[in-house]
């Protein structure tokens, strides 16, 4: 019985989240999932483009726990190399539990042009497991993504998902898959005070606005604040350390209506 509850909580929040961005897709530690335009921290499946900014080798884990329900959390890691010519990175992500789970496995490339722009391109590969048939089912994913700095201060990035709305058919569905196209900002007050503004859409979707602030308290700390909003508007807040070549990440968001979500990241740069 609580099996058949699980699958009955992933089924309506998979639908709830659409309205925002899918639970297909892992979160980021950028506050309020403002990661398109930040050109600081490269964060899998969100803009392959911030690839290109990375000039030390990396490894990242991360944990996002949906509601308190383990059975809903995502589970993502990467790794991202440099090299003169084009930075690679490899990401993987899981969602869900035993009876069902969705797994994105990703391989990027991306380039800085002369610090002005960064372009990146991702090719996923989406799978899902079906009980009812006892198999996985996938489909292969074109992800794109653009970084431009107008000035030192002030950037823009650009990142499509699935832009072509590719589904996976079955004996008894049709599993749509995500198609979401994000624009966003970032501007720098000063070197500890970053602004970042950003805006989702799915297509068979509302709009998400999101906008956060992230500022470097001390040269190892600093706090995060934002919210977004599609259906409802969610409060979120963040801490972020640094000790040695480990950064760690911890994000919530409080949404009115579905309770607690957290998220904690950990990258170590080589």
């Amino acid at each position: 019985m609580r099996k058949l509850v699980i699958l009955f909580l992933i089924n309506s929040f998979s639908a709830f989240c659409f309205s925002q961005i899918s639970n297909t897709l892992p979160g980021s530690s950028a506050i309020a999932g403002t990661s398109v335009s930040d050109s600081r921290n490269w964060s899998a499946f969100n803009n392959p483009a911030m690839l290109g900014y990375i000039d030390k080798s990396e490894i990242g884990l991360q944990y996002n726990n949906q509601y308190l329900i383990p059975e809903l959390s995502t589970k993502s890691v990467h790794f991202g190399l440099p090299s003169n010519l084009l930075n690679t990175g490899l990401s993987f992500s899981h969602f869900g539990y035993s009876r069902y789970h969705e797994m994105i496995l990703g391989v990027g490339f991306a380039r800085n042009f002369s610090d002005k722009f960064a372009l990146g391109v991702q090719f996923n590969y989406y799978s899902a497991f079906f009980n009812a048939t006892n198999s996985y089912r996938g489909a292969l994913l074109p992800q794109i993504g653009l970084s431009v700095k107008f000035s030192p201060n002030f950037n823009i990035g650009f990142n499509t998902f699935n832009p072509f709305q590719s589904n996976i058919p079955t004996e008894f569905v049709i599993k749509r898959l995500p198609s979401v196209f994000s624009l966003g900002s970032e501007y720098f007050f000063s070197p500890e005070l970053v602004w970042r503004t950003q805006i989702d859409k799915e297509v068979s979707s509302n709009y998400r606005f999101a906008t956060g602030f992230e500022y470097q308290m001390l040269q190892n700390f600093k706090v995060k604040l934002g919210a977004y909003g599609s259906d409802y508007l969610v409060s979120c807040f963040g801490l972020g350390f640094k000790t040695g070549s480990f950064l760690i990440d911890l994000n919530c968001d409080l949404h009115p209506l579905l309770g607690v979500n957290t998220l904690a990241a950990i990258k170590y740069r080589f």
